[in-house]
């Protein structure tokens, strides 16, 4: 397994190379000096942010497609905030609600929800659509 990923920073756009056994204590940008933003919740988008949130982003990124009123994403958001905590700086998690951006959803397909969409490199790779356990969740992520 990589015992490294690397990070872009947030303030100048320096991609740093990050030991995952550092994770925890805060990295700062080898240029900048900045403390690296790393999530460890599930993040809300919206249209404006896709570029910078998935598209431009390092790490792998699983982007949910929700909505308020669907029971099955409401029992996935507790899974995906755990995953996004367990392992922060190796997968990123986003989470678009699809009635607040219909634009999206058409954009990638999305027929139904939850669909959790898997990007490496700004790439979709893979997706799975419907609510599904914590462990399938792990296996799609490649985790």
């Amino acid at each position: 397994m990589n015992r490294e990923v690397i990070l872009r920073c947030d303030s100048c756009g320096t991609k740093n190379r990050v030991r995952l056994d550092k994770i925890s204590s805060l990295p700062r940008c080898g240029r900048c000096r900045k403390q690296i933003r790393i999530s460890d919740r599930a993040i809300d988008i919206g249209e404006g942010e896709l570029m910078r949130e998935v598209l431009s982003e390092t790490i792998p990124t699983a982007v949910d497609f929700w909505a308020p009123w669907c029971g099955p994403c409401r029992m996935m958001g507790p899974i995906l905030n755990d995953i996004a905590k367990q392992y922060a700086g190796r997968i990123k998690v986003v989470k678009i609600n699809s009635d607040e951006n219909p634009n999206l959803s058409m954009r990638y397909g999305i027929q139904g929800i939850p669909t959790l969409l898997l990007f490496r490199d700004g790439r979709e790779v893979d997706r799975l659509v419907g609510a599904a356990p914590k462990a399938q969740i792990l296996r799609f992520l490649r985790l």
